[in-house]
């Protein structure tokens, strides 16, 4: 077996729109896609023994043990690698089960699917999964153990940890879109201009002055004690003389910490001795120059979380311990403990596995303990100084149980501090008694106060406290989203993009788009180059300047890594013609429909896929489409528009030479396509079509026609407004026209327009791209011979995997096919071969360069331009 590829699926895809994370993975099977399982010795015993879990995979007989069953029968290894990723990830402690495997139209390789919940884990349990697969073909001994604890430590290194990651959930069961922005617990909700940022629990409402006061605990403590909220007694020291002090001033028991420390690092607790002082100054000091020394306060841990001003949690939390049984020693004892299925590895479970570190060690030598110790029956000995979960704690939920007094102190240190989520931590024998009564302290403020203890208390009741952060980021009536727009097809796209962006600009919002040539945003490009995928969504959905997005949608991207967002108001399809057929797995119009498709399933359901009824597989999408459909047509009496709008659908229609809505039985006149500038005097249908498109997206959109007729007159075919799109040059002695037409159907419709120019001589300047059938390099040789009386052939770019002479040949071929007597020659650089077009121009020529390198072509006659008014133009 041989993997071809791997690649990640982050959104909308062509096998799912609701499962957005999906590994795809295109395996050869070489010489196995000739052995199924059934054929293949002790494959099925060494599978069962090596993952018996695999049991309860129902497969296709739905029922436990029915993929076993399959085996057994006989299926082949796609499906069993599939199988196999997905039970990896599951013991890894990664729920997953959505799983595809898909043989291509090339014998013996698979497209094997399956979902993931961490990028790097599916891809490393899909290199596994084959690794297994092969081990237990050939009998080979294979350490299971080993990957799983190696997904495990690929998860906690990239995940978001649990407390950004239980705002990321609760913001995706409010329907709200989120990005992670870095490596990290950089996180942005909403896209455009309603989005917000957030990183752990801080927000971009924290106040960077409360973040500062909270991690100086000195300052904390100060501001506090003003205020008359009880702290604990204790000094400041940054020096070993400072300790005497300390005992003298505030005295024994002491608790040392760092004055910036945080999550319970640096931190010795009940120190009784001179000795053990001067040793906790010493830990401290190395995390922090500056060291808090307090009185020790006997009592209880507790955690009060406040949001927004508002408590919302309280948690008891307990270090980490265990209980002696009167036989086994603390390392025996340490464990047992992590043997509860409650305890794993980082934060997979509710409680987190008890390591042994310094602290530990410290803690038991204070005792006079060792790990070899073994305890008295129902002795409570704690291996950790602190209560973090992270380090093995407990917490016990005690939210209801808080004293009404007790709020109202944490609700005003909240205030005092400034911190909009905020985690206050107290020692006290209880809360349900005023702190002032029974001689509670606050012991510290914290910024970014983990949300664990409350979400997954060991005890007591969960508290959904992400949701109060969604609550005071997207209070009730602010939207998190912005209108989306997005375009597919295979001809238009781009021109009825910018024509869409065009409109709504014009009606007063700042528009993101982006196309084939570039990212805009308000006309301002802000990246170069095809951006019709999903990162460059991504780049407009994350400008936060941006208030409506749209979105060149293009096939590549789709099947590369799916949509770059969830899903969008309005979908348009311009067309589904043949291009880039027999790349991808993508061989026929069906299969080139079915990844368009991810666009119109992508709509919400009161959205509207707006659909090309003249096209017979636009027609198909919205017979099956989930949301509304209105369809657009050149012609008025098409008679899927004509039952569509029978039924009271809406349409947008070209008849008696304007672009007409039909809603129902009436119909109102946008303009006159003779004077939209776009369609050339209404004699290029395709740019017909594209008016057509964008005119009906917009009204569906509830724009006015009288806006939309507005803009389709300002809407002006050039360089600058369409780059590549019917660009037309005129110079004294000639014409010179630049399109972006690479597929036969954009011949076709170059070959309309020439129709209808009057010109002693026309010449076209073609070149092939390597990686599209030989039919179709033919075809477009083929079309140039129709349309031209002199074809130059360039051909230096775009060989993908070809020879420019194989190339070449092609176009001869096709053009030979129409008139072997047609003029042509080669002039392989496209700089040389618009000079030399021009060299060959007589008065009313017409010369057209089907580039697929726009901007060189652009300046270079935009160059020759300025040389003709300054006279020094010389051929």
């Amino acid at each position: 077996m041989k993997i071809e590829n791997i690649q990640v699926l982050r959104g909308p895809n062509i096998w799912s729109v609701s499962r957005k994370k999906l590994i795809q993975m295109r395996l050869n099977l070489e010489d196995l896609e000739n052995r199924p399982t059934n054929t293949i010795d002790g494959f099925y015993e060494r599978l069962e023994n090596l993952m018996p879990s695999l049991y309860s995979h129902r497969c296709s007989p739905g029922v436990p043990g029915g993929f076993f069953q399959r085996i057994q029968a006989g299926t082949w290894m796609g499906h069993v690698i599939e199988h196999i990723a997905l039970e990896i990830q599951t013991l890894a402690g990664m729920e997953t089960g959505f799983g595809r495997t898909r043989e291509t139209k090339t014998p013996g390789i698979y497209n094997v699917v399956f979902t993931y919940l961490e990028e790097k884990v599916g891809i490393f349990a899909a290199e596994a999964s084959v690794k297994i697969a092969e081990a237990l073909i050939n009998g080979d001994e294979y350490d299971l153990e080993h990957d799983i604890q190696k997904m495990r430590e690929i998860r906690e290194n990239t995940r978001l940890g649990p407390s950004t990651g239980s705002i990321v959930e609760e913001a995706i069961a409010r329907d709200i879109p989120w990005i992670r922005l870095n490596n990290q617990s950089l996180v942005q909700l909403g896209y455009g201009k309603n989005q917000v940022r957030f990183r752990a629990t801080m927000t971009e409402k924290t106040s960077s002055i409360a973040v500062d006061i909270a991690s100086n605990k000195d300052e904390t403590k100060r501001l506090l004690m003003e205020q008359a909220i009880p702290v604990a007694k204790g000094i400041t020291i940054s020096t070993i003389e400072g300790v005497d002090e300390a005992i003298r001033k505030v005295g024994f028991p002491l608790v040392f910490k760092p004055l910036d420390g945080n999550h319970g690092r640096g931190i010795s607790i009940n120190i009784k001795t001179h000795e053990e002082a001067v040793e906790a100054y010493e830990h401290a000091a190395r995390i922090s120059r500056k060291v808090i020394v307090e009185r020790f306060v006997t009592g209880y841990d507790f955690r009060v979380l406040v949001i927004d001003n508002k408590m919302v949690a309280a948690a008891l939390r307990d270090p980490a311990h265990v209980k002696g049984d009167g036989v086994s020693t603390i390392q025996q004892l340490i464990d047992k403990e992590n043997e509860d299925p409650r305890r794993g590895y980082g934060h997979e479970n509710v409680l987190t596995l008890i390591s042994i570190d310094r602290d530990t060690l410290d803690l038991l030598e204070k005792k006079g303990y060792t790990l070899d110790t073994v305890p008295k029956k129902g002795e409570k000995v704690f291996v950790k100084s602190t209560a973090n979960l992270s380090t093995g704690g407990t917490s016990v939920d005690v939210t209801d149980h808080v004293h009404p007094q007790n709020i109202f102190i944490c609700e005003r240190i909240s205030k005092i501090i400034g911190l909009d989520i905020c985690g206050i931590d107290i020692m006290a024998e209880n809360l349900t008694e005023p702190l002032t009564e029974n001689g509670g302290v606050v012991l510290e403020v914290n910024a970014a106060p983990g949300f664990r203890m409350h979400i997954a208390p060991s005890e007591g009741l969960p508290r959904n406290v992400a949701g109060h952060v969604i609550d005071m980021l997207y209070p009730p009536g602010k939207s998190a989203r912005i209108p989306i727009i997005a375009i597919t097809g295979t001809n238009g796209k781009t021109t009825t993009t910018r024509l869409i962006a065009h409109i709504v600009k014009n009606n007063g919002f700042r528009v993101g788009f982006t196309t084939s040539d570039g990212i805009y945003v308000q006309n301002h490009m802000m990246l170069k180059g095809d951006t019709t995928g999903p990162v460059s969504s991504e780049f407009i959905l994350k400008d936060p300047t941006v208030d409506f997005a749209v979105l060149e949608t293009a096939r590549g991207g789709i099947l590369r890594s799916g949509l770059g967002f969830g899903f969008c108001d309005i979908g348009v399809v311009t067309n589904i013609q043949e291009d880039h057929l027999g790349l991808q797995d993508i061989h026929t119009l069906d299969d080139l429909t079915r990844v368009k498709n991810v666009v119109v399933d992508a709509i919400k359901k009161d959205g509207w896929a707006v659909l090309n009824a003249d096209n017979e597989y636009c027609v198909r999408m919205g017979k099956n489409a989930h949301c509304k459909v209105a369809y657009f047509s050149l012609h008025e009496n098409n008679p899927i528009v004509k039952s569509h709008c029978k039924k009271g659908g809406i349409a947008c229609i070209y008849e008696n030479g304007f672009i007409t809505i039909q809603k129902g039985d009436w119909k109102i006149r946008v303009q006159r396509t003779t004077l939209i500038p776009v369609t050339f005097g209404g004699t290029v249908p395709f740019m017909i079509e594209n008016v057509l498109a964008a005119t009906l997206a917009t009204f569906l959109y509830d724009f006015k026609t009288e806006d939309i007729k507005i803009s389709l007159e300002t809407f002006i075919p050039s360089a600058a407004q369409t780059p590549g799109r019917m660009n037309i040059f005129n110079f004294r002695d000639f014409r010179f026209m630049i399109d972006f037409a690479h597929n036969p159907a954009g011949f076709k419709g170059i070959k309309a327009f020439l129709d209808h120019i009057d010109s002693p001589l026309k010449i076209g300047i073609i070149a092939g791209t390597g990686d599209r059938r030989d039919e179709d390099i033919r075809e477009l040789g083929k079309l140039s011979a129709e349309m031209f009386d002199y074809i130059i052939i360039r051909q230096e770019k775009h060989l993908r995997g070809r020879t420019a002479e194989n190339i070449v040949g092609l176009l001869v071929e096709g053009i030979d096919s129409v008139d072997k007597e047609k003029k042509y020659e080669v002039v392989p650089n496209e700089i040389d071969a618009i000079k030399h077009s021009m060299s060959l121009a007589r008065p009313g020529t017409f010369i057209v360069a089907l580039s697929d390198v726009i901007d060189n072509a652009i300046e270079t006659v935009q160059n020759y331009q300025e040389q003709e008014r300054n006279g020094t133009f010389n051929m």
